[in-house]
């Protein structure tokens, strides 16, 4: 088995046994990463570092102080700040910018002794469904559909590091999730994906879109090795007001795979009109695995659920608009070219006006206008009235004994690059329908991938948990993991 091939538990107990060092195993990713330019996943190499890192990793390991992440290989989303590395958060605004610092989630895996290949594509400042908003250009999805040479979105915005665990450039990647970012690119990618309940895992020096929806996750090619990387990256961060000061549990401890006795809920508004006849299967599948592995299965209502889309984009552009008017070609990153007798006024235009793509203009746009003084109440108010009603939906569902619930992870399998570049861009906003309730309620979700389409191409089902359980959470996740048994990955065309 090749080194580039192995799980982040199977390298973890590879490398205490000695088969393998950090460095051999770095080694092997470096090149597979140098070599994937066709997929554009990576954008920053950092490969001095990442030997460095390794070095001192296969030290560790010899002394018997390795942590489970000790000496694993991972791409960064280039949304967290790393210290002297570009951090541009897929923007054209921060082109040269290399934070003097490290974000909390990175500092955290480094104190753990993982392994840094490079920073990794996607939709600029995590805005976008589809990684076609970056200003490095567009990922490309590793899978490709049967006897289709068409180039396949990898999802967004955590695109670069969905590819880059699918193609095997990294054992595990850091990615973001706001309305659906590491759960959707999972999906499309026959990855493993969790959003951790808001507040598990610090925000702190990760570049922000909406605050209030925002948190980091792993992205893995199992269920184990999200559990091994979460716990590594989990923890309360003083710098982070809206950090949980909760201890973090032995998540890969929790993986039993036993759902006896567990009642899983499935919603009854997630299934939509018009939706495809192999994500309504693929549901129903998904519902018999987790039956024949002894849980209950039970029909729930969570009956705001309709509202969630409007309210999310809403409450998200609003919160961008806010966190982005940081960027005025004053302090740091892109400032435009002035005229004589250009003003601030006229420094804060053309910077914003040059620095910013067209997606993350439309967001601050929309969200400069719900915010503003003839608006509020209408639209902003209301947006957050609403994202009450739909947590208030998940309490009650899970008062009742409802350990779960299993739904669609997106409405499709992966589409066309470009299918929908002239489209309404309502049409790419339905692409979050099913993942965004989970931040509006700040819940844990996975994306697990259980099947494929007629085309080949791979679709994942999404678990969502109580708040602060992502163990339990895992565990059914793993459970239907195995029932699946999906091992399908794409052939080598890059």
């Amino acid at each position: 088995m090749s080194l580039t091939d192995l799980t982040i538990a199977e390298a973890r107990d590879a490398l205490r046994s000695g088969e393998t060092t950090a460095q051999a195993l770095t080694e092997a990713h470096l090149q597979a990463a140098e070599a994937s330019g066709a997929l554009n996943a990576f954008v920053h190499h950092t490969p001095d570092i990442a030997r460095a890192q390794a070095k001192a990793a296969d030290d560790r390991i010899a002394r018997g102080d390795a942590p489970a992440m000790c000496g694993i290989p991972i791409g960064v989303k280039d949304l967290f700040c790393t210290r002297g590395v570009p951090s541009q958060a897929g923007s054209r605004i921060l082109q040269g910018f290399r934070p003097e610092y490290e974000s909390t989630v990175t500092d955290k895996l480094f104190g753990a002794g993982a392994v840094m290949l490079g920073k990794l594509n996607m939709d600029e400042f995590a805005m976008g469904s589809s990684n076609e908003t970056s200003t490095y250009g567009d990922v490309v999805n590793p899978w490709r559909a049967q006897g289709s040479d068409a180039k396949l979105t990898p999802g967004g915005s955590s695109g670069g590091s969905a590819a880059a665990v699918a193609a095997r450039l990294c054992l595990g990647a850091l990615g973001t999730d706001t309305g659906g970012s590491i759960r959707q690119p999972a999906a499309f990618t026959g990855t493993t994906g969790i959003k951790p309940t808001y507040g598990r895992c610090s925000r702190w020096g990760i570049v922000a879109f909406a605050s209030s929806l925002d948190q980091a996750g792993p992205m893995t090619r199992s269920v184990r090795d999200a559990a091994i990387m979460l716990q590594a990256m989990s923890g309360h961060d003083p710098k982070d007001s809206t950090s949980a000061d909760l201890p973090v549990p032995d998540f890969e401890a929790m993986l039993t795979g036993d759902v006896r006795g567990k009642v899983i809920g499935i919603p009854r508004e997630y299934r939509m009109d018009g939706m495809p006849e192999e994500i309504d299967t693929l549901w129903q599948q998904g519902i018999d695995m987790l039956r024949d592995a002894g849980a209950e299965i039970r029909d729930i209502s969570l009956p705001h659920t309709k509202y969630a889309l409007p309210a999310y984009y809403v409450i998200a552009p609003a919160e961008a608009s806010s966190n982005l008017a940081r960027y005025d070609g004053v302090r740091f990153g892109h400032r435009a070219k002035l005229s004589q007798g250009d003003g601030i006024t006229e420094m804060y235009e053309k910077t914003r006006a040059e620095g910013f793509g067209d997606e993350v203009q439309r967001r601050v746009m929309v969200g400069t206008y719900v915010l503003s003084a003839g608006f509020y109440d209408a639209y902003y108010n209301r947006a957050r009235k609403v994202r009450t009603l739909i947590k208030r939906d998940f309490e009650t569902v899970f008062a009742e004994g409802v350990d779960a619930i299993l739904t669609p992870a997106t409405p499709s399998a992966a589409f066309e690059l470009g299918e929908m570049a002239d489209a309404d861009p309502i049409k790419m906003y339905l692409n979050d329908v099913f993942t965004v309730t989970v931040n509006l309620a700040g819940l844990p979700g996975v994306a697990v991938p259980t099947g494929q389409n007629d085309a080949g191409l791979p679709m994942g089902l999404q678990l969502i948990g109580r708040p602060f359980e992502e163990g339990a959470l895992l565990d059914v996740a793993q459970s239907l993991e195995e029932r699946a048994g999906f091992v399908a990955r794409p052939e080598k065309w890059w």
